[in-house]
């Protein structure tokens, strides 16, 4: 679900993330020790802490469960803990591997996201150099294969239409390549939401191609800015 979001408290417009649903698991296992790397999207620390309890209560019979995270649309929370091992041989590979993200060529922007990873001791010792490449690799092998979105604040336009001219207006402005926010519903119609790049020129085009859809009928509304997942090409 999109949430309210006040565009001065943020220096960027937009910025990766891990797609809302479940966690996402992956495991490794590196001279008989296994990594098992779980990732949360947080949007606060509350939420990103929670991983670590959840996962400390699931799998109580492991040793470490260190863990990291990065949150806000500057990404100016990081936090991580080594649980135990080594000084900076867990915690900080894990933050780096999340924060040094490529999720476009050049481009590393990934934030809300909580990661945990869960050691069972194998019998081998790694050392601190194989400790620093287990945790950074387990973090990025897991982000190679997670469902990631990219975030957008984008100001919401409502369009108010009689209920029985919704389903078809809606379907022609997703086929046009908007983006659709939560849709609301009144006693005599329903209203659409459009999300679209907080700019003039943008909002008098889509007004403009939204007249042609409803010959004239329908108009822009605008209201505030979210954030607003949109599906990521990779």
């Amino acid at each position: 679900m999109a949430e309210a979001s006040d565009p001065p408290e943020s220096r960027t417009s937009a910025y990766t993330s891990l797609a809302a649903g479940p966690d996402f698991r992956h495991e490794m296992d590196i001279k008989r020790s296994r990594f098992i790397t779980v990732l949360r999207r947080a949007d606060n620390e509350d939420d990103a802490r929670a991983l670590v309890a959840d996962l400390r209560r699931e799998f109580r019979d492991a040793r470490h469960h260190c863990s990291a995270f990065v949150l806000g649309p500057d990404r100016d929370v990081q936090r991580s803990s080594d649980d135990g091992e080594p000084s900076g041989t867990a915690g900080i590979p894990m933050l780096e591997a999340l924060i040094r993200r490529e999720t476009a060529p050049g481009v590393t922007d990934l934030s809300d996201v909580s990661a945990v990873v869960v050691r069972y001791f194998g019998g081998i010792l790694l050392g601190a150099g194989g400790l620093v490449r287990a945790y950074s690799e387990s973090v990025s092998a897991a982000l190679e294969l997670a469902p990631l979105v990219q975030r957008r604040r984008l100001r919401i336009c409502a369009v108010r239409v009689p209920h029985a001219a919704a389903g078809r207006l809606e379907n022609d402005l997703r086929s046009s390549g908007y983006v659709m926010a939560e849709t609301g519903y009144e006693p005599r119609s329903t209203v659409l939401r459009l999300a679209l790049p907080d700019a003039p020129d943008t909002l008098a085009e889509a007004a403009e191609r939204l007249a042609a859809m409803t010959a004239g009928s329908a108009d822009l509304q605008p209201e505030g800015t979210e954030w607003i997942d949109v599906p990521l090409n990779r």
